[in-house]
């Protein structure tokens, strides 16, 4: 199929900026599904400024091409792209991300099993080297993904959204990413507020996707060196918005007993990468920052939070079922060392 179904089942999704050097793979993948559902390609342009929007628009005419003026963030591309969308299901992918040829047949045939909404994913792979990263992750309690490479476990606590499932239906309930985000930790915010509502978090044992980790951002990934490097505007979206997550979605008394502390463990861990860098910036723009847009958001926080925790369909013990101890932080200081910051 090339992309554009008179009446589509699956719509997907993918966001694009500056994606010239990797738009043609994503877009192939998808075009190259087997004994696929009718499905519609639509494309974000995030006011890229490689003529990657242009290139879309004359080598895949049936590709449905949403252009925005100023760079939004990828959760108002998203959010945009799915208002836009025709299908009962939904697949956002990321344009860094290509899918195994069976992908939409198995993530379509598992989903019309499930009688209530869900979200799913499929096993992700390192497009560098063909590693798997992860089946799905569960978290710790401070909301830092683990890998999970069980393909049999089933329900997990978030999935990347870089290829994620969800019903068009079950995405307007949760009522999409959350713009305020911009960029980054939004899957957690979907996949997080899901559970919290009593949607289940599946990610499933077959097929797959390969993507290019950080590929937009910078880093989150391990180097050849053996060192976790990133930088410093994906650490500060990340801590910024993990924390978002955990002050929303966080049921009580779980919220009481692990917010505080993590705020607590966030100031110290600033406070001594700022010391052994030796770089004021550091805690400035990631920790600091990080706090103050807190206390900014407190007001909208709190209205969302009211709203989430008023739906509530699980106690803490079932919320508690996807999160493990040691902090993994921790086991990737003492795996890593010090993550790089570039």
């Amino acid at each position: 199929m090339t992309g554009r179904a008179e009446y589509p089942l699956i719509s997907v999704c993918i966001a694009n900026f500056n994606g010239m050097d990797i738009i043609d793979d994503c877009l192939r993948s998808v075009q190259n599904q087997i004994d696929t559902q009718p499905f519609e390609i639509i494309v974000h342009d995030d006011a890229s400024t490689d003529g990657s929007a242009e290139y879309i628009r004359i080598h895949y005419p049936d590709v449905v091409l949403l252009q925005s003026l100023e760079n939004a963030g990828f959760c108002v591309s998203n959010n945009r792209m799915v208002a836009q969308a025709r299908g009962k299901y939904i697949l956002l992918l990321n344009n860094d991300a290509t899918l195994f040829p069976d992908a939409l047949l198995t993530l379509h045939a598992y989903a019309e099993t499930q009688s209530s909404g869900c979200i799913l994913s499929l096993p992700q792979y390192d497009a560098a080297t063909g590693n798997l990263i992860d089946i799905g992750s569960l978290s710790d309690p401070f909301l830092n993904p683990i890998p999970n490479m069980d393909a049999k476990r089933g329900d997990v606590a978030m999935v990347s959204g870089a290829c994620l499932w969800i019903t068009k239906v079950l995405w307007e309930k949760l009522g999409g990413f959350p713009e305020w985000f911009h960029t980054l930790a939004e899957d957690a915010y979907l996949c997080f507020r899901a559970r919290v509502e009593g949607y289940s978090v599946q990610a499933l044992g077959s097929s797959g996707f390969r993507h290019w980790v950080g590929k937009s951002l910078g880093g989150g990934k391990v180097t050849a060196q053996n060192r976790l490097a990133t930088s410093h505007k994906r650490r500060a979206l990340t801590e910024r918005n993990k924390s978002f997550v955990m002050a929303l979605t966080y049921p009580a008394p779980l919220f009481q007993l692990v917010f505080p502390l993590h705020l607590v463990l966030l100031l110290a861990e600033g406070l001594i990468l700022a010391l052994i860098k030796r770089e004021w910036r550091v805690f400035r723009e990631i920790y600091l920052a990080c706090f103050m847009a807190l206390w900014l958001e407190r007001g909208r926080i709190l209205r969302l939070r009211r709203e989430i925790q008023s739906r509530k369909k699980i106690g803490p013990r079932l919320f508690m079922s996807v999160l493990k101890l040691p902090p993994h932080k921790l086991r990737m200081l003492l795996r890593h060392g010090v993550p790089q910051l570039e």
